[in-house]
Parts: structure tokens; sequence; C-alpha cells
């Protein structure tokens, strides 16, 4: 595309690295369309972004002066096209983002004949991938526990790891961050972005222009950047493949919601607290698909660290961002983290002349206004199963009780049950009375010459994980020091507590060694595992036999207390149903306590070598201890010497081998990558939009159905159809590696679709986990059981939802699913999508859509409705057991009313009107081809 000079905003000014050119933002002012400066800062980036890619077709002036008049009462009216600077991946969604690229250039080469079209599929803007999703903890509690984790992530993902180094080679703009660097999200905060950067626009001027730092990654938790003023947010693999082929990111004028902070936080509470209240308020005033901008008076002493905390969790309150402002801090941390002294410099100098530098006495326009008073935030956990359940820690208690009551069906146990029942500190010395007071509700486990008690509420996994606080130094030594005071009061972690610290990046383990407190952290339990994710993403390994046994044959619902982001069901552990967020402070303590059944604020962790209680106040360092040592042991040489050879990797990482080539030569017998099958029959034009006939449900579920629910990323269950697919291709269970490791399979990923152990599907009722009841052929259509296949026999049998499917699909029957509100919460997983697709399922309809799945759908060509306010299937009395007739044709519009009957077996219909949530134009252009990918391949290969 050819870009012009709307407004004549381009000019060139002298900034520290030599000449230079903008578009500049005071144009709009001077062509009478107002002044900008009263617009959200996060909208006055996405207006230069289109102010500077204007041609009139892409970008066209109605986009531009839509948003130069942007108006708090008039938006979510006009479509825009963003085309953001340059896209993150991590490994679990970088591959299969990768597949498809090869997977297109396949296709094209078929389409056209001609083997140099290959080259046309090449990523346009700069692409970075970090592989940070892979590393599992086998090992922990040990110093050996980091290589023993490292030998075996190599061994299970060499394969996974040799096809990204054929990406590296094959692709341009495309770089690999190794395994054990760091998380994604840390890394772009610490070396990737740049806050400001200057490139040659491709317009043949002399002068490289200046434009803010944006982008998209295809991990939810991308906001984390939004904490040093860059936008950019989570989009699933097909988004991200778009834009790394071209394309813009689409989307309506979105809301701003300002939040204001106020005051400072007081003794006691961390960045973690401060993030659970925050989300906390944003669920509940609701934000899905919405802005979220920071500011006040707050801000002016809060460090980019604690803001990238808050800037994380953006998927958890339901915001597309939570965008922060540059300012003072900003240029602190760029300091800090090494980044060249003339870019801080042009990070100052073009941001305050751009008006992108905050100014809190400006008057912003936004479309609502929440404010929280720092000193209101109090320690705080999130759980058993949502991030957005705040539980303040001195009524933790007294919520375990409620909650293994009402979410997990326990009676709660009685005083003498929660005693400790005489095991002390150390596990050691049980009772033959202490045994006989466990009763029904726990049992006594031996493992490793320790005897211990296990019950409801027992933690039996406590993990400083995840890039919402390792990134933060003042949590990460905040737990450092409980370590310390607890280790000189002779307090340990609980023997049945699997411990773990996996930072997110090495820095991390710098500044903590410096300041002396790795060996505390080990001496509870906490020894480095890994750089990565771990826990958070699911990755917490096995738990020991004895632990799992016990959990298994008593149905105990036990914990895991984690620094993490996400706490859904299923997601941390296949065994562990009651998971708890919390900050890396409050981690350690419950490794101590051994329990949430417990209140910290009053109860003792256990008794010090002289018998004495030690309570968690006589552990918890105050802010002025944690400060003194941040400032003594977080320096800038640190990030300089940690980032110098970022991309080199270690020596297992430089001897995998890889061919080169620009086609991927595809190997039938690979059990992690395999041709897709989604461009493999791709016809030149795509045909009409029909109407869906005689669909069948497959899956009907209830509220806040998440991503991981739909597309599990954790552990292959060996009987599931997946482990049993595996089986059958050779691979032993030990090798079975995760999900997420396996996205690059189709036949993996399909058959673990809806397959998350805790799916509790309204089809199948009394179980739990990818089953549903096979419904047979809708009246009207050819009887199941004259097939000759004879699987007439099958018809309400409760199996596999993958086997259902594929029976569905040998009578060419249709799928829905049915749900509740905000489905698809959570992860950007592409997979969630596409595996909705392989199964044959053509529509969902929920009574509403988290915005990165239903973007997804669509991005795979199956259709989201959504009911009409205040109906759901409950009042419209379905139930799942219905045939069912969409009416929508080639005439579709952007959230048009879809017409749906659903028919009963007794022959009566339920006539209802649903909402497309096909959202915008484009689309709808994209549902036509079959999805966004099978659209930009066409076109590739037309030109």
């Amino acid at each position: 595309m050819v870009r012009q000079d709307l407004f004549h905003a381009k000019k060139i000014i002298e900034t520290p690295v030599g000449s230079r050119s903008l578009y500049h933002l005071n144009a709009f002012k001077a062509a009478g369309l107002g002044d900008v400066t009263r617009l959200p800062y996060c909208i006055k980036v996405l207006l230069e972004a289109c102010l500077r890619h204007y041609d009139g077709m892409v970008v066209t002036e109605q986009a531009v002066r839509a948003l130069a008049s942007y108006q708090a009462r008039n938006v979510g009216e006009v479509e825009i096209p963003f085309m953001p600077g340059r896209v993150v991946l991590q490994d679990f969604t970088g591959v299969p983002a990768v597949v498809d690229l090869a997977a297109m250039r396949s296709a094209i080469v078929r389409m056209t004949g001609d083997p140099e079209s290959a080259r046309k599929v090449n990523p346009l803007v700069p692409c970075d991938l970090v592989i940070d999703h892979s590393v599992q903890v086998d090992a922990f509690a040990s110093g050996v526990a980091l290589s023993i984790n490292s030998e075996k992530e190599f061994e299970r993902n060499r394969e996974r790891y040799a096809f990204l180094k054929w990406g590296q080679l094959a692709f341009d703009n495309f770089r690999v961050v190794p395994p054990a660097t760091g998380i994604v999200h840390q890394v772009n905060l610490e070396y990737l972005a740049n806050v400001v950067w200057s490139a040659n626009d491709g317009q043949g001027g002399s002068e490289p222009s200046l434009f803010p730092d944006s982008l998209v990654g295809t991990d939810s938790h991308t906001t984390m950047i939004n904490g040093l003023g860059v936008l950019g947010w989570g989009v699933g693999g097909i988004e991200a493949e778009a834009v790394m082929l071209g394309q813009p990111i689409y989307m309506l004028i979105p809301e701003v919601v300002g939040f204001q902070l106020t005051g400072k936080l007081p003794a006691g509470a961390t960045a973690t607290d401060l993030v659970l209240m925050v989300t906390e308020m944003l669920r509940n005033h609701g934000v899905v698909g919405k802005f979220v901008e920071f500011f006040g008076s707050g801000l002016n002493q809060m460090p980019v660290s604690t803001r990238a905390t808050i800037a994380n969790m953006a998927p958890e309150y339901g915001a597309t961002v939570g965008y922060f402002p540059i300012d003072e801090q900003t240029i602190q941390y760029l300091e800090l983290t090494g980044r060249d002294a003339k870019l801080i410099q042009l990070v100052e100098q073009y941001c305050k002349l751009q008006g992108l530098w905050r100014n809190d006495d400006r008057e912003i326009e936004y479309t609502d206004v929440l404010t929280l008073d720092l000193s209101t935030v109090e320690p705080s956990l999130a759980g058993p199963k949502r991030p957005q359940d705040r539980i303040s820690l001195s009524t933790m208690n007294n919520q375990w009780d409620q909650d293994l009551s009402t979410t997990f069906g326990k009676s709660s146990p009685s005083t003498s049950e929660t005693t400790d029942h005489g095991f002390g500190d150390g596990g050691q010395a049980a009772t033959a009375t202490a045994v006989a007071d466990l009763g029904v509700d726990g049992v006594v486990v031996s493992m490793d010459a320790n005897t211990f008690p296990l019950k409801h509420g027992s933690v039996v996994i406590a993990a400083i994980t995840s890039c919402t606080n390792t990134s933060n130094p003042e949590v990460m030594i905040g737990a450092g020091l409980v370590a310390r005071q607890a280790r000189s009061r002779g307090l340990k972690s609980k023997p049945w507590v699997k411990t773990s610290l996996a930072p997110g990046s090495k820095v991390v383990t710098e500044y903590l060694n410096k300041a002396g407190l790795m060996s505390d952290l080990e001496a509870m339990g906490f020894y480095l595992v890994g750089y990565g994710c771990t826990t958070c993403i699911g990755n917490s390994g096995p738990l020991s036999e004895p632990i799992s046994q016990a959990i298994i044959e008593h149905d105990l619902v036990v914990a895991s207390v984690l620094s993490g982001n996400r706490n859904f069901e299923g997601r941390i552990h296949q065994h562990v149903k009651a998971n708890y967020l919390a900050s890396p402070p409050l981690v350690v303590a419950y490794a101590i306590a051994g329990t949430v059944d417990i209140d910290l604020t009053r109860d003792p962790l256990g008794t010090d070598e002289q018998g004495q209680p030690v309570y968690l106040k006589d552990i918890w360092p105050n802010t002025q201890q944690i400060t003194q040592l941040v400032e003594s042991s977080v320096c800038h040489d640190q990030f300089i010497n940690e980032y110098a050879n970022v991309f080199e990797g270690s020596d297992d990482w430089r001897a995998i081998q890889t061919s080169g080539g620009a086609n991927y030569a595809w190997e039938d017998e690979s059990t992690y990558i395999q041709e897709p099958p989604f461009f493999t029959r791709l016809r030149a034009d795509p045909a009409p939009i029909g109407a869906i006939h005689g669909a069948r449900c497959l899956v009907k579920l209830g509220d806040s159905v998440t991503t991981d629910h739909i597309s599990p990323a954790g552990a292959i269950k060996q009987d599931s159809p997946a482990g049993r697919y595996l089986l059958e291709q050779g691979v032993p269970v030990s090798m079975f590696n995760t999900y997420g490791s396996r996205r690059g399979n189709d036949r993996v990923m399909t058959r673990g679709t809806f397959a998350n152990v805790r799916v509790r599907n309204e089809l199948a009722p009394g179980t739990e986990g990818g089953w549903t009841t096979f419904l047979g052929v809708p009246p009207g259509r050819d009887d199941a059981t004259r097939s000759p296949n004879g699987q007439g026999a099958q018809v309400g049998r409760v199996m596999s939802i993958y086997d259902a499917a594929m029976l569905y699909e040998t009578h060419r029957i249709p799928l829905v699913v049915l749900a509740g509100k905000d489905y698809g919460m959570g992860s950007s997983r592409d997979w969630a999508a596409k595996g909705t697709f392989l199964l044959g399922i053509r529509a969902v309809i929920a009574e509403s859509f988290e915005r990165i799945h239903r973007s997804n759908l669509v991005g795979m060509g199956v259709l989201p409705l959504s009911f009409k306010p205040e109906q759901n299937c409950q009042s419209l009395g379905l139930d799942g057991s219905e045939s069912f007739e969409i009416d929508v044709d080639d005439s579709i519009q952007p959230r048009q009313i879809i017409g749906v009957s659903a028919t009963r077996a007794d022959g009566s219909t339920i006539a209802f009107d649903a909402i497309c949530r096909i959202d915008t134009p484009v689309e709808v252009d994209y549902y036509r081809h079959g999805g966004i990918l099978h659209s930009v391949l066409r076109k590739m290969a037309a030109s």
C-alpha cells in the first residue's frame, strides 16, 4: 500500500539518534478536528498508527477522523484497522503459528504450481518467539532440579525445537529466544520493547520514522507490556499470523474505562494484592472488549514492575488492555534495565512532543471512571477456581470452609480434625490416636521417611512462578525475606508440599543471589526448577505417587497456591481441585503452613526450636526492608549481562540440527508436527455461505467456560482419545508430554478438544471430563440403524466427545455448542477454535463471549451466536437433545439477528432469534472464506 500524508502531519525533527520523521498529532488541531489532548493515551497510539499508515484504502480517512474525534458516547460505531509494529509469540502458541505458515507455503505451491511462490508467505513485521512454556517441574526441592528438568525438556521437545530452528532459517523477520532464558512477557518487558521505534517506513524517505512501540502476541498476557507504556494485547495465533502477513487488526473503536489510583500501598500489602483487588473491581464493573487506562496520583511513585503486574492480568479482569501512560517511572525502568542512553532520551523527547507523556492535569474523556485508594488494599488470595474471586487473607479460613461445602460438596471437618494431630512441623512420628482422628476426611501418607496427614485443604503445590509476579523485584525480594525469617525461626515447608521457584528471567536469580536470599528460599524448598511458566501454564509435573494415590482413593480436595495469573479448573494439576493465586511471600507462608484451612492472620505457622508459636506477622518483612534490599541488589548491569547473548542459547540448543529450505518437509510418522488439514483442499474461490441444517448439540455447558476447558494445555491422560492415539503411534506414556507441547499435531489436538478433566457436559450428566451422549441422526435424515456401519446401536450411549463427533461426521451431521455467560474466558488459545472446527462444530450459541475466543471462532469459520438479553437455554427450554436449524446465508451482516429453530424428539419446535457475533464487515469476509488465513492465502495465490 502507498501511504499518504493526510493533513500534512509528517514532520522532520532532530533527535539524539539523528534526523527522524514523525506523524505529528498536532496536525489534527491545525486541520480543525479538535484538540487531541483530551483523548485517552491509548487512543492516541491507535490514532498515530492510522495516521502513519493512511493510504485511503486499508486505512480510510473516515477511520482517522473517527479516532481523532473520539467521544465516549459514540464508541463502537466505526471500524478501524490497526497495524501493530511487531508480534511476539511463545512456543505453545508459536509452534502452531509456524505450522500454519509452513502449511500455507505448501498450499500456495499446490494452488499456483510455482515452488517460488512459497516465499510470498513470510512475516512482514518483526516477530520474536520465546520458548518458555515447555519446561515442566519433574524435579524439585533439589540443587539438581534445574539440570534434570532442562534435560527432560530437551528430550521431550527436540523435534519441536528443530522445527522452530527451521522456521528461524526459513522466514525473514523471525527470531527465536531459546529455552531457559525466561518468560516471553518478562523478556519483552526487560529487553525486547523499545517504547519508541525508529524504522524506515518503506516510502522512500531519507529519514527513518519514529512511532510508538505496539504489538500483538499469541498469549493473552501480552498486555503485561502495557505497564511500560507500550500498547499491545493478546490475540489468537490465527489473528497473529494474519498480522505477520501484513493484515491489520480490525476493531470497532473501543470504550476506554479510566481507572484512577490514589494514595499508596499500606505496609504488608503487595503488588499482587493490588492486582487481585483491581481484577475484582473491573470484573464486577464489566470491561470485556474495552480498554482500561490507569491514571491518578497513585502512579507518581508506582514503579513499572507494579504497573506490569496490574497490566499482566488484563485478561483476568476481561479488558483488551490495561494501559499505563509513559512517564518518569518508564524512563527509570529503561535506565534500570540497561536500555541505550540515546534511546531513553529519544523516548522522552518523542512522547512529550506527541502528547503521549502522562499529565494528570489534562482532562481525559473516558467512557467511565473507577477509583481505588491504594491505602485500602489488603493481603489477599484469589480462588479456588477463578482469578476474579478475591479473598481477604483474614477471611480465607472461613471462605475455605464455605467453598469446601458449596463448591466441592464436601462436609467441613470438625475443629478436632483441623488440628496438627501431633505430626509437628517436620511431619514425623504419627501416633495411633492421630491416625484415628483423621476420620473419613483424611488419610495418613508415608513417603520419604515421613509420615503425615493429607486432608481436604492440604497444600500439595506451592509455586513461585509466572511472569505476573516474578517480573517484580519487590515481591520476589519479599518472598526471600519471608523465607529468611522463617529459616531463622527453624520453620520448614511441609513434606507433602511440592515447592518450586521458576523465575521469568535469569536476572531474578542474579539479584536474589546478590541479596543472599537464594539459600533461604532453598531452605524452604524453593529451589530453582527452570526459567519458564511451569505451574502457571499447568506444567507442574507429577505429584509424588503416594500423594496422588491418596488424593484419588479418598477423593480429597487438595490445594495449590501459586504466584500466577490463572487458576482455572484442571489447569494447574489434574488432581488438584482448589487453586489459589497469591503473592510470592504468601506462597512461601502457605508452603510452611501446609494447608489453606488456616487463618494466617491469627493462627501460628508452626513453632520454633524453643517451642514458641511463630506467626506470619513475625516473619513478614516491612516495606523499608524490601525497598533497601531491592535498591542494593537490583542493578542495570544484571540486565545488560543476561541479555547480551540472548539468542545464542545453551549447548543443547545449539546442538539441535535442522534442515533449511523454504518448504517444510512434513514427516508422516511425526507425533509433534503434522500438516494441518485447513488448507489441503482449499479452492480458489469460497463457496457461498449457507444455512446450517439438522445440527446436533455436541456439548452443552454452563457459565465461565474457559479455553482451558475447551483445549487443555496440561497432561495427556493415558485412557483419553489423545492418549490412545499416542500409544498407537508407539509413544510411551513417559513421553506423552502435554497438550500444549503437541499443538503442532492436529490429530492430538482434535482428540484433546473438550478433554479437560473438569469439563461438565450437561449432555452426559454425572460425568466429568470429555464425555457426551451420542444423539443419533435427527428426524428426517437417513436412520442411523440403516447405516452400513451399523452405528444406530450407538444412539443414547455415553462416549468421548471426540468419538461422538467422528460418528456424527460419518453421517455428515453438523454440530453446535450451547453455553452460558463468558464463553471462552482465559488464554488466547487458537486451538480452542481450531479443535472446535475440526470436531465438526459449525456454530456456538452462548449467552456471551470473551473477546479473543469469539474472534478466534470467526477466524476458523465457526459462527458465534449469542442469545438475546434475558434469554438462555433455561428460559427457552433447550436441553441439548434437539436438532437445530440456523438461518444464515450469504447476505450475512455484522451483528444481525439470525433465526434459530430447535426441534425436539416429539416434533415440537422452539424458535428464537440470536445475535450474530460476527462484529465487523471484515469478519464477514473472513467467515465467508472459512477463516482469516484462508482469505489471506487466496489473495496471495491470486496475486
